[in-house]
Formats: C-alpha cells, sequence, structure tokens
C-alpha cells in the first residue's frame, strides 16, 4: 500500500518550514511558498534583511532597533512573482496586517499559516475579501 499523500496545503507548508531554516533573524523565522493555478511552486522565501545587504556587528542584539530594518517573508516572497500568478501562499507565521493587504494585492486567494499572530487583522481582511485562510499544522517538519 502506498504511503498518504500530502494535501496541497500540506505540501506548501512543509515548503514554508525548510524555507524559514534560510532566514538569519535570531527571534522569529519565517518562511514562505507560493504555488500556481497549477498548484506548481513558482517562490519560496524567507525574513531578513534586504538582499546584499551586511549587518554590521551588534545589529541583532536589540530586537527592537531592527525590527523595522526586516523585510517580512510574504514582501519577499511577492516580489518573485506577478499579480494574479499565486494562487495559494502558505506562511510558517500568520500574515501581518499589513502582509495580508499585499496578499491582497496580489490576487492570492488561499492562504495558509501554521503559527498564529494575535496581533494581525488577517482574519477580517481574509473574510472581507472572501479569501480563504486556514491554519495548517500537520505537516512535515524538519529541525
Amino acid at each position: 500500500m502506498a504511503a498518504e499523500r500530502l494535501s496541497i496545503p500540506q505540501y506548501a507548508m512543509a515548503l514554508a518550514h525548510v524555507a524559514s531554516l534560510r532566514s538569519e533573524d535570531p527571534f522569529r523565522k519565517v518562511g514562505a511558498a507560493a504555488l500556481d493555478h497549477d498548484n506548481r511552486v513558482i517562490a519560496t522565501a524567507y525574513n531578513g534583511l534586504a538582499p546584499g545587504f551586511d549587518a554590521p556587528p551588534g545589529f541583532w542584539e536589540d530586537r527592537e532597533k531592527r525590527q523595522k530594518f526586516m523585510l517580512h517573508a510574504e514582501v519577499n516572497l511577492c516580489s518573485l512573482f506577478k499579480r494574479g500568478e499565486a494562487k495559494l501562499v502558505a506562511t510558517t507565521t500568520m500574515p501581518c496586517t499589513a502582509c495580508m493587504q499585499t496578499l491582497c494585492a496580489y490576487g492570492v486567494n488561499q492562504v495558509y499559516y501554521r503559527d498564529i499572530y494575535h496581533q494581525s487583522d488577517a482574519p477580517e481582511i481574509a473574510e472581507t475579501y472572501g479569501i480563504l485562510l486556514a491554519q495548517v499544522e500537520d505537516f512535515p517538519q524538519y529541525p
């Protein structure tokens, strides 16, 4: 008998989790994955500094001071595809309010997340725009 196949949301979340392992942020590592309308992977991304920026010594020590410089995984992800290309986005943390707005602007109609982010208005935004927003906790995870 064949092993049970991952659902598409589980597959996307596993990819997002692996992407999060690349984050340089010692406080919160967030990964994201985007799939197109045929469920093909079109992008993966993680939170971090702008490409090519080397953090000066001591940069990572003060979370509040550096937080404004961190690019969210969803922003990095959306920079990799055009509006309407992504049907589904999985992210290891529920999108913050601004990232949920960005996903709406890019025409994403399904958003899956692993961890709840209580300071986000994502549930209300998703409901208003008719976007599926659902938690996925059961998926293969690696270190």
